[in-house]
């Protein structure tokens, strides 16, 4: 059944409007017709089964069937930072880790990131990298979009990891722990019903420079290492989500 995200004003008691280019979908993609029922979220605190009562141009009035429980997001929430790759890598990222659970991205600029940062054309990135989250939100039927925030500089980063409980950053010439070293001590003192904040922090093409790692590790970072295998920057933070939300109990882990 298809889902959409609306905002929480788009809710009424007994009926909810849908607006926008998702109107534009149902009416014309889904070829929807009155009857048909669809997924309504507002992505916070409020979701819905409903009902198409009329479609118009550029909108489509359902009615509330009944409420639904918001029991499809993750027990830990995972933020993938990750240094801005090339090409559209970073739309790959950003789809493919929401649809496994990421609740937030944070794109940043290293010492070895090779994307030419260009402020003029920000604004068209950040558009077209949020619509993804949002649509692949939409897919994968998750309760909430996931934030896909500004980038910011190295610095920048290092200044956001006391906001965290545990941030790792993927080495590739890490020797010693690995991901599940790391995860599981942590995930072992959690309550069950935490709601814990976990970085994952992924490096450009190139990697990590030693002066960066070291400063990882004063700001707190634990360095993890994913395997016996080097993998692509556009993979490495899939992968650490994946395991990290295994191990959590998500995915049947534990």
């Amino acid at each position: 059944m298809q889902r959409y995200f609306v905002s929480a004003e788009q809710f009424s008691e007994h009926a909810v409007i849908i607006t926008g280019d998702d109107a534009r979908h149902i009416g014309k993609v889904m070829r929807g017709k009155p009857g048909d029922k669809l997924i309504v979220s507002d992505g916070n605190s409020r979701e819905a089964l409903v009902a198409i009562e009329s479609i118009d141009a550029g909108e489509v009035k359902a009615a509330i069937i009944e409420p639904l429980v918001m029991d499809h997001e993750a027990r830990l929430d995972v933020t993938v930072a990750q240094s801005l790759p090339k090409g559209d890598k970073m739309e790959t990222v950003i789809q493919r880790c929401t649809e496994i659970g990421a609740v937030s991205f944070l794109p940043f600029l290293s010492e070895r990131t090779i994307v030419q940062y260009d402020a003029k054309k920000e604004g068209k990135r950040m558009e077209r990298w949020r619509k993804i989250a949002k649509e692949a939100a939409e897919q994968s039927h998750r309760n909430r979009i996931p934030t896909v925030e500004q980038p910011l500089s190295w610095k920048g980063l290092l200044s956001s990891f006391g906001d965290y409980d545990l941030v790792c950053y993927c080495y590739e010439k890490e020797n010693g722990k690995q991901l599940r070293d790391a995860i599981q001590p942590f995930i072992a003192d959690l309550a069950p019903d935490t709601g814990a904040k976990v970085l994952v922090v992924v490096g450009p093409e190139g990697g990590f420079s030693e002066k960066e790692t070291a400063q990882a590790d004063e700001a707190g970072a634990v360095s993890v290492g994913l395997g016996k295998r080097i993998l692509r920057a556009e993979t490495a933070g899939m992968a650490a989500l994946t395991c990290i939300l295994y191990e959590s109990g998500e995915m049947g882990g534990m």
